[in-house]
């Protein structure tokens, strides 16, 4: 496949995903959009709404009418605006619920820091298409939220979560397959994410040195420089406790991490993760199939060799990122093998992908969300558009 063709495949898939989106998951009753659409496309319809889910549709949308300024994009992105507004928004304490009931009213009132920081990525990019200056200065503040309320200003980085009312908690958990620790890449690497989007709309000295400290705890605390590996969980002082090897986090990471270096232009910081950037492509090797697949994870002997959806969108780009580093074909030849894998066994007739597959012979893994609290049109919409801009 020549990269030509490989964006012109992509170009389409965007579309589909995005009609998937527009066609089943739009909420008429009770407002928003369904919190569960199963396997068989089918509304669970007293399913909970999550920030993430719909933080994400709003990014999404967003970001697809920069791109191509279809009326039905900006619609579904106002929808997604003015729902989380509306439903979502904690107006005594700040900040927005990590969950609402299928009716809108607060259900998990919690303040998990990975949701505030989507609820950042989504309004900032929101603000690019409207300029709505209501959406720009509620990131800001969520900004400052997190800064005032999660930062650790002893040992530096973040907390994974705290009460309705910004007071600590014992369960810190992001899901039930996470570590209950003070600290974790993951929410690190979306807040990084966060605050890079706002930056490319709002220039603050605090904001900046904010991206930085965070770009330092990556370099400092959660890579391995030696295997280009990322720790999963920490305690308060760094201490890592987990073993666990995310494939798709390592890959995600990669990319990501370079486009927030490049936003604060600190070039010893650039130097360090283009260089990082290409050793983490190259750890994931262990985790690639011969079909093109990358599994999901490994810890001590087991190897959990599934092939998740997003692990899969994210090899498309961090694959294609750091053959733009490198400028070695092995990694366009890779990012495309990935999205083949994608086609032969991820994409459904009605246009979203399987959750994942199982097996040498790549089985859809049954009874898993089309979306929900965690699929989302984020992954692999944004693979498709950060392939066809950079192609």
């Amino acid at each position: 496949m020549t990269p030509q063709e490989y964006k012109f495949e992509v170009t389409q898939e965007l579309e589909n995903i995005l009609d998937y989106w527009k066609k089943y998951t739009i909420d008429n009753e009770f407002g928003g959009f369904y919190g569960q659409i199963n396997d068989r496309d089918e509304v669970v319809l007293k399913a909970e709404k999550g920030l993430v889910l719909n933080a994400r549709i709003l990014w999404t949308f967003s970001a697809a009418y920069g791109k191509n300024p279809k009326l039905e994009y900006i619609e579904i992105a106002h929808r997604a605006y003015q729902y989380l507004r509306d439903f979502f928004r904690d107006k005594i304490n700040g900040g927005l619920y990590w969950s609402v009931n299928y009716q809108g009213f607060p259900l998990n009132t919690r303040k998990q820091i990975y949701g505030q920081a989507f609820a950042i990525y989504g309004l900032s990019e929101y603000y690019k298409i409207t300029q709505n200056n209501d959406a720009l200065d509620w990131a800001i503040e969520l900004f400052e939220i997190i800064e005032k309320n999660s930062l650790d200003t002893i040992y530096g980085g973040y907390l994974e979560a705290l009460a309705e009312n910004w007071q600590p908690i014992q369960d810190l958990k992001l899901s039930e397959k996470d570590a209950n620790e003070k600290k974790s890449m993951n929410t690190h690497l979306h807040i990084l994410e966060a605050y890079s989007n706002l930056k490319s709309v709002y220039e603050n000295e605090h904001l900046n040195n904010s991206l930085e400290q965070i770009l330092n705890v990556f370099l400092k605390h959660i890579i391995n420089a030696k295997t280009g590996h990322q720790a999963l969980f920490f305690d308060d002082d760094w201490s890592i406790k987990s073993d666990i090897i995310s494939y798709g986090h390592d890959i995600e990471a990669s990319w990501l991490l370079y486009e927030a270096a490049e936003r604060i232009s600190n070039e010893q910081i650039i130097k360090k993760v283009h260089e990082l950037a290409i050793k983490m492509t190259d750890s994931v090797q262990i985790g690639l199939s011969q079909d093109g697949g990358l599994a999901y994870e490994s810890e001590g002997e087991h190897h959990d060799a599934d092939k998740h959806w997003w692990v899969q969108a994210e090899a498309m780009v961090g694959y294609l990122n750091t053959y733009q580093l490198s400028k070695n074909d092995k990694y366009l030849k890779q990012s495309i093998k990935s999205w083949e894998f994608i086609k032969k066994f991820l994409i459904t007739s009605s246009g979203e992908w399987f959750w994942a597959t199982q097996g040498t012979e790549n089985i859809p893994m049954p009874n898993q969300d089309k979306a929900g609290f965690w699929k989302c049109p984020y992954h692999n919409a944004r693979a498709c558009m950060e392939v066809i801009e950079r192609l």
